[in-house]
């Protein structure tokens, strides 16, 4: 059910009754570092763990957003390297249509972001990148085959991490993590507002409110029929 900001901000306040003050501070803690300015876009990532790592880096540098591309590959998460990441992340998935790669990324520019692929090849350093003007998808592809043909051809931009030696790539969760330090220190060095909007910060909250309390399903339901039906 669909509820309206009086509503969500009433839910809540009540949902935070079934968590310690000390948690719930954390969460406010966290909300004020949380941006959706950035966002990650992971096309096929086949191993667990490298997707796990890069939804674990993700939450430790307070991006809240991260968008799921299944052409070939389902993506599945190892619990033991995402320490329950997961649940503090608002993921959106791409599966259902006939290209879910051209989707998702006309999604994000509809939404004002610019697409950043990476590659190594012919791509402009990520340390060169402006943060100033516009929203930013940071794209990375499958381990071994990297991003479609397809996802670079609708990118705005290709970036690379500089390299200095015979390797001639990253593994992926350790090429998502230097590209998320260098975007969000440039973002947090800037003065552009980064900081989720209020009405973002609502719906951030209620979902780790959700995910953070046992029933919460039966609690909402029951809150929602005492207080907000007729």
């Amino acid at each position: 059910m669909l509820i309206d900001e009086q509503h969500k901000k009433q839910l809540i306040k009540h949902l935070s009754e079934f968590i310690t003050e000390d948690r719930l501070a954390l969460f406010y803690d966290n909300l004020k570092q949380r941006t959706s300015r950035i966002t990650i876009v992971l096309e096929d990532i086949f191993h667990s763990q490298n997707a796990s790592a890069v939804l674990r880096t993700a939450d430790c540098f307070g991006i809240q957003n991260i968008h799921i591309i299944e052409n070939r590959n389902q993506h599945n998460t190892n619990p033991n390297v995402s320490l329950g990441s997961s649940k503090w992340l608002t993921e959106t998935f791409y599966n259902k249509s006939e290209n879910n790669t051209k989707e998702c990324l006309q999604n994000l520019k509809k939404d004002g972001f610019r697409i950043l692929a990476t590659t190594p090849h012919n791509a402009k350093s990520i340390h060169d990148i402006d943060v100033n003007n516009e929203k930013i998808a940071l794209l990375f592809g499958a381990e071994q085959e990297g991003l479609s043909d397809l996802s670079l051809q609708l990118a705005d931009e290709k970036i690379k991490i500089p390299m200095y030696g015979f390797t001639e790539s990253y593994n992926i969760s350790v090429a998502a993590a230097l590209c998320m330090q260098t975007v969000i220190s440039k973002m947090r060095a800037s003065e552009v507002e980064w900081q989720l909007t209020e009405v973002e910060k609502d719906e951030v909250l209620l979902n780790w409110l959700r995910n953070s309390i046992k029933e919460s399903v039966l609690i909402e339901q029951r809150f929602i029929k005492e207080i907000i039906s007729p």
